[in-house]
This record gives structure tokens, sequence and C-alpha cells, in this order.
């Protein structure tokens, strides 16, 4: 995400500019797919000049990759998700499944924004092959958050002590996808309340260990509730 400096009246109204651009990309790509949508018609939609456009962002592969990157972010403040509120909340709790909570819930906040361009982004990829490069890194950005919350987690108390980082990482990595999520709100037409919920329920049955009750039910075979 490119940094957007604020130099008191000129840079918010700049900063404020991007956002408008933004935001009608963000309606058009959606409403019409990233090839039939022009820059000068976003332009009209935000009410500035083309040339506007072509200073602040370069071209529409560009701005499209700042629409991603925004909008996974949730704002255009320049912090990487691992510094984020929501995900140092997360790394914080004092327990497995309370770390797994607030992630699962990070993530669905994050998913709900994205979805609706997924397949945007999915299609522009086909369309226009330099989009690639665009996002060409040494390792996928999605896996190393997971990687980071993974560590943490099973490290903390109520963590399975037989689940490795490693392995840990790759269920939140592939549980918490944005193919997943698609699947099942968007075309089983969950909730996404539901989906966080069984989202949460499924990790915490493959990542965090036995309840105290749940213990004496295991050993001996008599559930505490009965």
């Amino acid at each position: 995400m490119q940094l957007v400096k604020s130099t008191g009246k000129k840079g918010e109204k700049s900063r404020q500019t991007r956002r408008r651009i933004l935001q009608a990309a963000h309606e058009l790509f959606v409403d019409q797919g990233y090839g039939a949508t022009t820059l000068q018609g976003i332009a009209e939609r935000a009410g500035v000049a083309v040339q506007t456009i072509y200073f602040a962002f370069g071209n529409k592969p560009s701005l499209l990759k700042e629409l991603v990157d925004v909008t996974i972010a949730g704002d255009d403040e320049p912090i990487p998700t691992m510094q984020r509120a929501w995900f140092l909340d997360a790394l914080a709790a004092e327990t497995a499944d309370a770390q797994l909570r607030t992630h699962v819930r990070g993530t669905c906040e994050m998913l709900q924004r994205v979805a609706p361009i997924i397949d945007v982004l999915r299609a522009a990829g086909m369309q226009d092959p330099s989009l690639a490069g665009l996002w060409q890194q040494d390792s996928d950005p999605r896996l190393e958050v997971h990687t980071a919350a993974a560590r943490s987690l099973v490290g903390k108390p109520g963590a399975k002590p037989d689940v490795s980082a490693e392995q840990a990482a790759d269920l939140l990595f592939g549980l918490l996808s944005p193919e997943l999520y698609l699947l099942f709100v968007r075309d089983r037409k969950w909730a996404p309340e539901r989906w966080e919920e069984w989202a949460h329920s499924t990790l915490h049955a493959q990542l965090c260990g036995w309840a105290s009750g749940e213990i004496q039910y295991r050993d001996t075979g008599v559930h505490p509730s009965i």
C-alpha cells in the first residue's frame, strides 16, 4: 500500500480524493467487471479528471492493486496486518482459544470486505497477465500472518501439545481461506456470523486441548453432566 502523507488541508484534500477514486473503482469493478470498467468511467463516478487518477495511481492495474490493499486493511493507513490492533490483541490473549477466537473474528471481518472483489481480481488476472507482477513476493503474505499467529498459539495454555506451529499454520491458512469463505457464505448462503462460529469451532477441535470436564469424559467415559 502506498503511503499517503497528510500535510495540512492540502494533504487531507488529496487523501479524500484518493478515497473517492477508490470507492468509485470498487463500485464499478464489482458492478461492471475489471475489463469493462474504464478510468474515464471511474473519474466520472468520483467527480475528478481522469488525469487525477493517472497522477495518483499511474494506471488501471496499479489502481486495482491499491484497491485490494486498502480493502484488505480496512483503511488507507500504511499499517501491515501483523501490526494491526486486532492481530496484536489476538497475540496478547492469554489462552490458545482466546487467541483463536480473536484471530478468526479479525479474519472474518477482513474476508467480508474482500469477498466482493475476489472474483474481480481473478477475472482481471486472466484478462491482464501484467497484474500478476504487482503481487510477486518471495512468500505468501497471508501464510506469513497465519504462521505468526500459529507460533504464538501453540505455546499458550489450552493448545494441543501434539500440534506443531507448522501444522497449526496450515490449518489456519486453509480453513480461513477466501475460497472456503466464498463457498459457504456466497455459494451456500451462510451468514458471515455462522461461518465465523463454524470456523472457530472447527479450528478449536484441531488446535485446542481438552477442557477439564472433557478430560474426565475421555478418561472415564462418564460425562460430567451425567
